[in-house]
């Protein structure tokens, strides 16, 4: 019961002209007895592996003129670094029965507020950047640091935590050319500079400066035929919501395609059973504006097209495609340039037979459509064939013009891609 106490903490040496410096504040509580000659305080880094002791003495004069009492030990001289993993032993001098108090102890790193503040190796530094463009190169130049240790500089992702990209570079403490190249795949909104100082728990600054660069974001757009999917995985955390969309041939406008809206809260936004038209596309929507993707339309995937013949008082309206396919055909009255309200009856009608609908007077219009789309898919686009004339026999017209195709009376037949 020689050693009632002991008690670890963090105290701060601040000279005025010097850097601050932090140091363990080790208290102690001893019952002083006459042979007792005085404490030895030792303190170990479990990240160094070092040792440091020191020994506080009394006289023999203290020692019997204190005899049976408390006597309080306080010692602050040893010198430790931000976030070090410390294990402080005290006993007595001399050492009886193995009298000895042990602790381990953290130094409180640089999120510290004080810590953060006054110690120079949490000083993370400052970076000028350069961007080569070309060569998709970054130069870094980093400045306003501690020059004798090590500086570890790398591009990272941003999304909760900062994932590593792969480039990555080292000042060395010696080097007096602080700047390194880092090469980069893809300017990206959330491609990040990270800086931090070579050692435990060090704070690290970080600088995002192509958040307006959110072009390429949209460019990871791909299809699985095998599963008839289409799906983007965004390269950075962005609010943005996704939309398929069938792209008008008149004025280069994608309109909307109902219950097809998906926010991008998940890594990856994915539709399946999916029409591979050319203008079925895929739009994004952020606060900035709107970008349209459209994967299919460089022909690389099987298309379907609607054709229309005028055959006595009925038009007979036909599908071509490469793939089995299954489609529903009505006539329509257009409201809007995308918008047909239907006039009449459904039918469907599969990949090489055709379906005859009656002509009537009142079908006969500019606002009246044949409208066609796929039905043995989940998202399809609707296609048109409108401007139907009366009086006009035997033309076989498609998606464009066909009021002009048939006053001129045209044999060319007009498809719809």
């Amino acid at each position: 019961m020689v050693l009632k106490s002991m008690k670890i903490s963090t105290v701060m040496k601040c000279v005025q002209g010097s850097p601050c410096s932090l140091h363990l504040n080790i208290k102690g509580t001893l019952s002083l007895d006459e042979n007792i000659r005085g404490l030895e305080i030792c303190s170990f880094s479990l990240d160094t592996q070092q040792s440091q002791c020191t020994n506080i003495r009394f006289t023999r004069k203290k020692s019997k003129l204190l005899n049976g009492k408390k006597v309080q030990i306080q010692f602050n001289c040893i010198e430790v670094n931000v976030a070090q993993h410390i294990y402080v032993t005290m006993k007595t001098v001399p050492n009886y029965c193995e009298v000895k108090l042990s602790q381990e102890y953290y130094v409180e790193d640089c999120r510290n507020s004080d810590v953060g503040k006054y110690i120079p190796s949490c000083s993370a530094g400052k970076f000028d950047y350069n961007v080569d463009r070309a060569r998709k190169i970054i130069s870094v130049n980093v400045s306003s640091f501690l020059g004798d240790q090590d500086y570890y500089i790398r591009l990272c992702h941003k999304w909760f935590t900062c994932e590593d990209t792969g480039a990555f570079a080292v000042i060395k403490r010696k080097e007096s050319f602080k700047s390194v190249s880092l090469k980069y795949s893809q300017l990206l909104p959330c491609l990040c500079i990270e800086g931090w100082l070579a050692i435990p728990d060090a704070r690290r600054i970080q600088l995002c400066p192509f958040e307006n660069d959110t072009k390429a974001l949209w460019d990871n757009v791909v299809y699985n035929p095998a599963t008839q999917t289409l799906a983007w995985e965004p390269a950075c955390p962005v609010l943005v919501m996704v939309n398929l969309c069938r792209l008008m041939k008149s004025n280069d406008h994608c309109e909307d395609i109902q219950n097809s809206f998906k926010n991008s809260s998940e890594k990856q936004v994915k539709y399946s059973r999916v029409d591979t038209h050319p203008r079925l596309c895929m739009k994004f929507t952020t606060k900035q504006g709107s970008w349209v993707k459209c994967p299919f339309a460089h022909g690389e995937f099987p298309a379907w097209k609607m054709k229309a013949a005028a055959v006595a008082e009925q038009i007979q309206v036909f599908f071509t495609s490469q793939t089995k396919a299954q489609f529903s055909v009505l006539v329509c009255n257009r409201t809007q340039l995308a918008s047909c309200e239907s006039i009449g009856m459904h039918h469907s009608v599969s990949v090489g037979d055709s379906v005859s609908i009656a002509l009537s007077q009142e079908m006969c219009g500019t606002t009246i459509c044949i409208q066609g789309w796929r039905t043995d898919v989940d998202y399809s686009v609707p296609l048109q064939i409108c401007d139907i004339h009366c009086g006009f026999r035997g033309q076989t017209y498609g998606d464009g013009n066909p009021a002009k195709v048939m006053t001129h009376r045209m044999k060319s037949v007009h498809s719809l891609h």
